[in-house]
C-alpha cells in the first residue's frame, strides 16, 4: 500500500433513494452477520424469553430469511450473479418490513437495512419478477375500486353514524383508511367520537382513496407515487392543515413514504400528519378530553410498527461516500426513537381503574404482528405465527386485554385469538379511550 493511500479512495455519489439498489451496495457489503437484526440487545432484555426481534427469521430460521441473508442476496442480484426464482421471491417478500432489523443494526453499524429491503423489492418489480400474485390482486383492487379489498366505494363511510358530527370545513381532516372503513368500522367510529368529545372539529375527504401502503411496500413504487400525488392534492384542495389517521400503516405512509417517494421532507408536505394518539394525548393534557369512566381490566400495549420505529420523519439525503464509509454532507440517521411511545403510554396510564403492564419487548424493540405491508395476504402462515408468538408474550404478563393502534394488528390478533380459543381480548387504542370517555 502506498503511503497515505487511504486518502485517495474514490468517493461514490449515493442517495437515500430506493429506486436504485446501487445506493445501498455499501450497506449490503458491510453487513457482518452479527445478528443484531435478529436478537434484541441484551441490555434491553430482562431474560432469555422473548429475546428475538425478527418475525421472518424466527418463522424460518434459514439465514436467507434474516436481514443478514438478504443483504448477501441483494449483492448477488445487483452483480448479476443471481436470477429471480419463485423461492427467491418468497424469501424477499416473506418479510413484514417492520424495521426491527434496521433499528437493531443502527445500534452497531448504522447500515440502512430497511431502505435496502425496500429497494430490493423495487428492483424485483422493475425486473418483472415481483410482486407476489396476492399483491397483484390488491393492486388491481386499488386501481379499480380505490381500496385494498375491492369493495364498493359507496360503502367507505358506512361507519359514519348520525351521532357523529362532521364539519363541512375544518382545519383537521380525518383519513380513516381502508381497514377502518371496511373491516374495522368500530375504530373509525371511536376515532370520530373521540375527536367530537375533545372539541376537535374535523372533516372527511370527499372521495377517500387507499393510501397505497401495500403498493409501496411490495415495490410498486410508480403506482404508489401517483396515488401519493393524488391524495396529497386532495388534502391541499380541502384546505386542511392537519391530517389525522387512526391507522399505523396509513400514518407511516403519509408521514414517511409519501415524502420518500416524492423526494421531499415530511415538513414540506404542506400539512401536518398526526395519529389519533397524538391528538388524544394533547387533548387530555389540556383538559379538553376527560377520561372519567373506569375500565377495570389488566392490559398491555403492542407498539405497532407504523407508529413506532418506522415513523421517524423523512428528510431526503444525497451526497458522497468516501473512506471508511464516511458520508458528506452529514447524515442524520433514522433510529426509530421518535415514535409515538410516550403519547400512547400517557393515555393508557390516564385511564381510571385500568392496570397497565408492559411486555418484555416494547418501543422500538417490539415484535411485529406481521399483518401489514402485504405480508398477511401473501404469507398468512407467517402472519399467524407472528401473532401467536406475540400473544404468548401477552399471556406471559397475565394481561386480559391487548391494545394496539392499528386496525391491521387488531384483525390479525383477533383471528389468532379466535382460532386458538384464547381468552385475551383485542382492542384498538381508540376503543379503550372511548370506553373511558363520558359521551
Amino acid at each position: 500500500m502506498r503511503k497515505n493511500e487511504m486518502y485517495y479512495t474514490p468517493k461514490k455519489k449515493v442517495a437515500l433513494d430506493v429506486n436504485d439498489l446501487n445506493n445501498f451496495v455499501y450497506d449490503m457489503d458491510h453487513c457482518i452477520k452479527c445478528k443484531g437484526c435478529y436478537w434484541v440487545e441484551h441490555t434491553y432484555m430482562p431474560g432469555v424469553n422473548f429475546s428475538t426481534r425478527c418475525p421472518s427469521n424466527l418463522w424460518n430460521d434459514f439465514d436467507s430469511y434474516g436481514a443478514f441473508g438478504k443483504m448477501r442476496i441483494g449483492l448477488a442480484l445487483n452483480e448479476g450473479k443471481l436470477e429471480w426464482t419463485d423461492k427467491l421471491l418468497e424469501i424477499v417478500y416473506a418479510d413484514p418490513l417492520c424495521g426491527a432489523c434496521d433499528v437493531g443494526c443502527k445500534r452497531n453499524l448504522d447500515l440502512e437495512i430497511e431502505l435496502t429491503l425496500e429497494a430490493l423489492r423495487v428492483k424485483a418489480v422493475k425486473d418483472g419478477a415481483g410482486p407476489m400474485p396476492a399483491h397483484k390482486k390488491i393492486a388491481k383492487n386499488i386501481a379499480s375500486k380505490h381500496n385494498q379489498f375491492g369493495s364498493h366505494s359507496e360503502g367507505r363511510i358506512k361507519w359514519l353514524t348520525k351521532d357523529i358530527n362532521v364539519a363541512e370545513k375544518a382545519d383537521m381532516l380525518y383519513f380513516a383508511g381502508c381497514s377502518a372503513s371496511y373491516v374495522n368500522p368500530d375504530i373509525a367510529k371511536a376515532t370520530a367520537k373521540i375527536l367530537n368529545a375533545s372539541g376537535s372539529k374535523f372533516m372527511l375527504m370527499k372521495d377517500e382513496w387507499c393510501c397505497g401502503n401495500t403498493l409501496y411496500s411490495v415495490g410498486m413504487i410508480d403506482e404508489a407515487r401517483e396515488l401519493a400525488k393524488r391524495n396529497i392534492d386532495a388534502v391541499k384542495a380541502s384546505g386542511a392543515k392537519t391530517l389525522v389517521t387512526s391507522c399505523a400503516e396509513c400514518y407511516r405512509m403519509w408521514k414517511v413514504d409519501y415524502p420518500k417517494m416524492l423526494n421531499i421532507a415530511t415538513a414540506d408536505l404542506g400539512f401536518k400528519v398526526v395519529h389519533l394518539i397524538e391528538v388524544a394525548d394533547e387533548a387530555i393534557k389540556n383538559g379538553n378530553l376527560k377520561l372519567t369512566k373506569p375500565v377495570d381490566v389488566r392490559f398491555t400495549y403492542h407498539d405497532a410498527c407504523g407508529v413506532s420505529r418506522l415513523s421517524d420523519p423523512w428528510t431526503p439525503w444525497k451526497g458522497e461516500r468516501g473512506w471508511m464509509g464516511t458520508v458528506s454532507p452529514a447524515l442524520k440517521r433514522r433510529r426509530g426513537t421518535t415514535g409515538l411511545y410516550a403519547q400512547s403510554r400517557n393515555i393508557l396510564n390516564a385511564i381510571p381503574g385500568a392496570r397497565f403492564v408492559e411486555m418484555p419487548r416494547i418501543r422500538e424493540n417490539a415484535f411485529c404482528c406481521s399483518a401489514g405491508r402485504g405480508t398477511k395476504e401473501a404469507f398468512p402462515d407467517l402472519a399467524k405465527f407472528a401473532a401467536n408468538h406475540r400473544l404468548d408474550e401477552v399471556k406471559s404478563v397475565s394481561a386480559e386485554v391487548l391494545v394496539s393502534a392499528c386496525p391491521w394488528c387488531k384483525s390479525n390478533f383477533n383471528e389468532a385469538v379466535k382460532e386458538n380459543g384464547d381468552n385475551v381480548k383485542i382492542m384498538d387504542i381508540s376503543e379503550i379511550i372511548l370506553a373511558s370517555v363520558e359521551i
